[in-house]
């Protein structure tokens, strides 16, 4: 008698990554695929409810596994934001890198763009509250709305940036990536400079100095 496997959610993402790439496509059922791993379909169903929910899991697991990693780190405690969002940029391509063929073909799948893209709606709530955890700050404007837009607006814009970077990736065809690397680190760098306000907060406080000056005379 065949020894019963330990079933997990990780084995069912390996057997689903293993089954497209040597098929070129998905099972065409549940029920197959479940024949073909030896276990009852309900048993499937302990952790999945479709194979769509195993798709979007894959990235959310590159994401738990990115945050794992880091987190394992001492020293990552201690860097600004910045360089955790590089840092967190580097894990997760790495990541990726390791399981392209798969990944590729989760994001070509349907020629409909926007089902593919919906894969990655359960990653875009876990990438944007990181962001916010980042506490990247803002330039200050004293009023509490424009404050709370403002946060928004930066997890919204790094969403925006960790999309264009996954398309900069998927187009990649240097050795090793590294265009890639590039990308990320220019663009994260460009990104932070943009926030950097402190230059304009500078002419505002000009600004008043001068306004106050002359209602003075």
């Amino acid at each position: 008698m065949a020894k019963k496997i330990h079933l997990s959610k990780e084995l069912i993402l390996s057997e689903y990554s293993k089954f497209i790439l040597t098929e070129g496509g998905k099972p065409s059922s549940v029920y197959l695929f479940c024949k073909g791993l030896k276990i009852e379909e309900n048993e499937f169903y302990q952790f999945f409810t479709s194979f769509e929910q195993i798709e979007e899991t894959v990235f959310t697991s590159f994401f738990e596994n990115t945050v794992k990693l880091l987190n394992s780190s001492e020293e990552y405690a201690t860097y600004d934001a910045k360089t955790q969002l590089l840092s967190f940029y580097f894990t997760y391509f790495e990541q990726m890198t390791a399981n392209r063929s798969f990944v590729i073909h989760l994001l070509h799948e349907d020629k409909n763009q926007l089902k593919n893209l919906k894969k990655l709606s359960s990653l875009r709530i876990l990438f944007k509250d990181f962001v916010d955890s980042l506490e990247i700050e803002p330039l200050k404007i004293p009023q509490e709305t424009i404050e709370k837009i403002q946060q928004k607006s930066i997890s919204e814009l790094a969403w925006v940036q960790f999309l264009m970077t996954f398309k900069f990736w998927i187009d990649d065809t240097s050795s090793s990536f590294e265009k890639t690397d590039i990308f990320i680190e220019k663009s994260v760098h460009a990104s932070f400079d943009l926030m950097d306000m402190t230059p304009l907060k500078n002419i505002i406080d000009f600004g008043k100095f001068l306004w106050k000056e002359k209602v003075k005379m």
